[in-house]
């Protein structure tokens, strides 16, 4: 039995709520739409980590954060670590990756055979016998170089960032590689016996938020901004405010929004011109396995918070869709709670590739076939080396460290996220468990 090709779809900072199949009436996402009307859509998915680089590492490896090394901003993968993308390498599979992958350390393939893009990049900080005094001088760290989410508010508009010169720069190798490997026109040496393990990664729609003249114009008067927010009263998920109508005004939050808004249409008219390059090229996409997810969300204003790192539903939850025709009936959604750590022994399973040991990942497969029986319904995710989320069910365990307040939603009772119910007797057999469960996780 031949193994199916498989196209790994990814954004960067896409909140789960904004797309067409979400229920989000302004946005225009024809092409998710269409992946999830035949797809299954995981309504409860969630990342390892609401930060970039710890998200991506923990998904790729299929462990979490604190278990793959990698729980921080500039921290990567140690070389050699055992990803989906060498996993897969090992069985055969051509395995490239076009785009964003925030790689920083000293092996920027980290299992794939073929990197695509214009992001490969080796951090100062991981080079060795380093002259110090220089590094002092001359290397800024990330605090130095980045500035507030008010700024990034009050410039977004129309514009051609870097994200979308890469962007485009990634889609262009992407449609080249296709063409290549299933026709080659020129030396006819199409590997079409070889299974393909694509993955396409787009630095949108996360900020800067700048968007064309067309899109912006289409959705300024359309979106509407999060206001009368009130700030969650808690140390860390009360950071980042940005407060309308004092750091910014009711049209320039929607100037943000709506630059976001035509950054999640962007990617959609990009992953589009993916699929038709398969189709021409003679690519049934039914036998094909797609999966569609971002890294993170985005508050966008939400608690009045802009950007990540909360476990608000709006930065720690994710899109996630995976289509198979061939292998599961789609049209479905899945309420269970899943981790994007999921996706390595998911796609395993599916490849009939056997899954490494020592993973936090479990196989969607049994969830794909309509098989929920037995599933635990618990995600984790971490941040910063301190904080945890750990959600059962709809309760959302929050821990900060001892300097913080432990946090616990409802999701039920409370889907907005404004209440702790911390302190309510009613959970004190939830909180027991769920503090019994932190400390396995060495928390």
């Amino acid at each position: 039995m031949s193994r199916p090709n498989i196209l790994f779809l990814m954004s960067d900072e896409h909140r789960a709520d904004v797309a067409g199949f979400a229920g989000d009436a302004v946005v225009r996402t024809p092409v998710l739409d269409e992946l999830a009307r035949t797809g299954v859509i995981f309504r409860n998915a969630y990342t390892p980590s609401p930060i970039c680089i710890p998200g991506r590492q923990a998904l790729m490896s299929g462990q979490f954060p604190r278990n793959c090394g990698c729980e921080s901003f500039g921290q990567d993968l140690p070389p050699g670590h055992m990803t989906f993308a060498r996993r897969f390498s090992q069985y055969a599979y051509h395995t490239a990756a076009a785009g964003k992958l925030h790689h920083l350390g000293t092996d920027q393939m980290q299992g794939w055979l073929q990197r695509i893009g214009s992001e490969v990049q080796i951090s100062p900080h991981y080079i060795t016998e380093r002259d110090n005094p220089s590094f002092a001088a001359g290397v800024r760290g990330l605090a130095d170089v980045k500035w507030s989410d008010t700024k990034e508010v009050l410039r977004a508009g129309v514009g051609h960032s870097s994200h979308i010169i890469q962007d485009e720069y990634a889609l262009t190798g992407a449609l080249d590689l296709i063409r290549q490997y299933f026709a080659d026109p020129y030396y006819d040496r199409q590997q079409t016996d070889r299974p393909l393990l694509l993955k396409l990664s787009f630095n949108q729609p996360h900020y800067p938020y700048f968007t064309s003249e067309e899109k912006f114009a289409y959705y300024l008067n359309r979106v509407q901004p999060f206001l009368d927010e009130p700030a969650f009263d808690h140390p860390f998920l009360s950071q980042r405010q940005v407060r309308p109508g004092i750091d910014a005004s009711l049209r320039e939050l929607c100037r943000a929004v709506a630059a976001y808004y035509g950054m999640i249409e962007t990617i959609d008219e990009l992953y589009g011109s993916t699929l038709a390059a398969l189709e021409e090229v003679g690519q049934n996409l039914d036998d094909w396995i797609i999966v569609y997810t971002s890294d993170h969300g985005e508050m966008l204003g939400e608690h009045g918070i802009w950007e990540k790192q909360k476990f608000f539903e709006a930065s720690v939850r994710v899109p996630l869709i995976i289509r198979w025709p061939a292998g599961f009936a789609g049209g479905r959604v899945i309420d269970e709670n899943v981790n994007l750590c999921d996706l390595f022994a998911t796609l395993c399973d599916l490849a009939g590739i056997p899954i490494p040991d020592g993973l936090d990942s479990r196989s969607l497969a049994p969830l794909l076939r309509g098989e929920s029986a037995g599933w635990d319904n618990e995600t984790v995710s971490q941040f910063g080396g301190r904080n945890l989320l750990i959600k059962q069910d709809a309760l959302k365990y929050q821990y900060y460290g001892e300097e913080m307040p432990e946090v616990l939603f409802d999701l039920e009772r409370d889907p907005s996220e404004r209440e702790n119910f911390i302190d309510d007797p009613r959970y004190g057999d939830h909180l027991s468990h769920f503090r019994a469960r932190r400390r396995e996780l060495n928390f």
